[in-house]
């Protein structure tokens, strides 16, 4: 990503602002454009299925009604108690046979009332009977055929199935069969009703599209396509998706051409098994008309972007030279001379730019007069502050001088028996000496508990017996390396701010521990405390100290020394409760001078 950004700051404005308008205009109008198209073959292909179901319903309920004068025949001969007793006589003659078989003209009837039937022959297991082609012998290789099968365990149920005929040289029909039982005798027959193709070819033959009838071994019964009539469906429908038993719409190739395939289901009154309607719609068909909305839609996009682009060239050409014209004024200014006036015409962005540009080279030009006389000023000042700094060396008194004059006021107090001003006085001599002899060096921790011993000594003077200290050293500390000036001004925050308020008692307690390889320390008082709320807000306050902006000795400066040699894990720790007192304490690593 960054190569790339890297390659287009490298561009000229120019090109910049071609690809900028292209990739803001150009790219979201062929979005739109291939979206919209979309949208329109999907609306087209949605509208070609609900077509299809609609279509296929409407087939659908035109078979159903063709496949109920079957059952209506078939219940009624289930009923026929003359047929009854046709099958079931034991006949001794053929003559008989003949007179029963002429008196019984239910089968003729039915066909010639419904011309929805092509035929009706009942299979009996009678040795006695004849065959007339109406009433034919259930041999061993009619029992053995699936449908047979199928009527035997179906007990009543019509089963539905494609299936030849032999009285018309085994031409296939879609045929209603049904087994009739004679409890009253323990016989049965089986009753085979063929519904007229020609009826179904003509409901089939109103639809525009591909349209076939299934049966419940996938066997086109019936269909406006001739060449589908007797084939498997599969054959016929190459898809990925399971055609048997599914009803709604999948995607298939039909002849090799991608098509939408609708599938419905129908289960006629008191039926085994079901019909399946199939309908095809190629594609080209559906899209038919959305394709030559779409041509018209390629044809405007690309109108739009030859339009485009032509625009874009003008105008990032308009823009693109007045940025470099100003450029190049902006190049002999920037060679010093600023006695160029930049000037670009208009009033937009790029014009106030050069403008301001103008005003800036003026103001340069002011600044470099101004600092001439600043920088002549300054070596006039400089050469007196050099003569002050002179005078101030003379008059300056020596620090010696002050410690020899505490040292003298120490011994006349001493002298007078003011053993106690003598001692203050002389913890204050060792404690000034120290405080002008700190370096940037560690020093042993010994030596700042005898800064912080002098110090507590001169504060004990003050506050006489509202003041009482405890050190608790730990010996193998005393040795320890340690910055200077890091516990005392803990101690003076206790004084001062622990125990200011405190009328009596106070104790301020200096503890020291070597803990493996750290050294602790703890400064605590039982002075005042401190609210959680003020703990956060110092902590927030030694956190975001700048050091920089100030040189001050405190708990801000022992915090973030602390942090800068040791680590942010060594800063103060800050513990406290109101009325109870306060301990801050910090854990630095043994190691001494290595961490500076």
């Amino acid at each position: 990503m960054k190569y790339f950004i890297k390659k287009f700051n490298d561009r000229n404005i120019h090109s910049k602002l071609v690809f900028s308008f292209f990739v803001a205009v150009i790219i979201p109008l062929l979005i739109v454009g291939f979206y919209l198209t979309h949208e329109l073959r999907t609306k087209a292909l949605n509208d070609a299925i609900t077509e299809s179901a609609a279509n296929i319903e409407r087939v659908k309920k035109r078979t159903a009604e063709t496949l109920e004068s079957a059952i209506y025949v078939a219940n009624n001969l289930t009923l026929d108690q003359q047929l009854k007793e046709l099958v079931n006589t034991r006949y001794t003659t053929r003559q008989q046979v003949v007179e029963a078989y002429r008196g019984y003209t239910a089968f003729k009837t039915s066909l010639n009332n419904f011309n929805e039937l092509s035929n009706i022959r009942l299979y009996v297991d009678n040795p006695t009977m004849l065959n007339n082609w109406e009433f034919m012998p259930a041999d061993d290789s009619i029992k053995n055929t699936f449908w047979y099968k199928s009527a035997d365990k179906a007990n009543g149920l019509n089963g539905w199935f494609y299936m030849p005929d032999e009285t018309k040289k085994s031409r296939k029909y879609l045929s209603l069969v049904r087994k009739i039982n004679y409890f009253d005798y323990k016989t049965s027959t089986t009753l085979v009703i063929d519904v007229n193709t020609d009826n179904l070819n003509t409901i089939l033959n109103q639809e525009s599209s591909p349209i076939m009838i299934v049966d419940d071994n996938n066997n086109v019964v019936v269909s406006n396509r001739k060449s589908f009539i007797g084939k498997k469906l599969d054959h016929i429908i190459k898809t990925d998706q399971r055609l048997i038993g599914n009803k709604g719409s999948i995607r298939g190739k039909v002849n090799g051409q991608q098509s939408e395939i609708v599938v419905d289901l129908l289960l006629p009154d008191t039926s085994l098994n079901e019909l399946k309607f199939v309908s095809v719609i190629p594609n080209d068909t559906i899209l038919a008309d959305a394709n030559s909305f779409v041509y018209l839609g390629v044809t405007v996009i690309f109108i739009s972007l030859v339009i485009a682009v032509i625009l874009i060239y003008l105008f990032s050409q308009l823009i693109s030279h007045r940025i470099v014209t100003l450029s190049n004024q902006i190049n002999v200014v920037a060679e010093g001379n600023l006695d160029e006036v930049i000037h670009v015409e208009g009033s937009d962005e790029i014009g106030l730019l050069s403008n301001r540009l103008n005003r800036m080279v003026r103001n340069i030009k002011d600044l470099i007069t101004e600092l001439e006389k600043m920088h002549l000023e300054k070596n006039i000042l400089e050469k007196r502050q050099q003569e002050m700094k002179l005078k101030m060396m003379a008059s300056q008194i020596n620090p010696h001088f002050l410690f020899n004059a505490l040292e003298s006021i120490r011994m006349k107090a001493h002298i007078k028996g003011e053993k106690e001003i003598s001692s203050v006085v002389k913890q204050l001599g060792k404690l000034m000496r120290k405080s002008i002899e700190v370096s940037a060096e560690m020093i042993y921790l010994k030596k700042e508990i005898e800064m912080v011993v002098s110090y507590l000594e001169i504060q004990k003077f003050r506050y006489e017996d509202r003041l009482e200290y405890e050190l608790d050293i730990d010996p193998l500390s005393e040795s320890l390396f340690i910055h200077p000036l890091i516990i005392q001004p803990l101690v003076e925050n206790a004084v001062i701010h622990g125990l200011e308020d405190k009328g009596k008692g106070g104790r301020v307690s200096v503890i020291t521990r070597v803990l493996e390889n750290h050294l602790q320390v703890r400064v605590k008082d039982n002075g005042t405390g401190i609210s959680k709320e003020k703990i956060e807000a110092i902590h927030r306050t030694l956190n975001n100290i700048d050091d920089s902006k100030e040189n001050r000795i405190g708990l801000m400066n022992v915090h973030q020394r602390l942090c800068l040699t040791f680590g942010n894990s060594s800063g103060l720790v800050i513990e406290s409760e109101v009325g109870k007192g306060t301990c801050i304490s910090f854990s630095i690593p043994k190691g001494g001078n290595e961490y500076v």
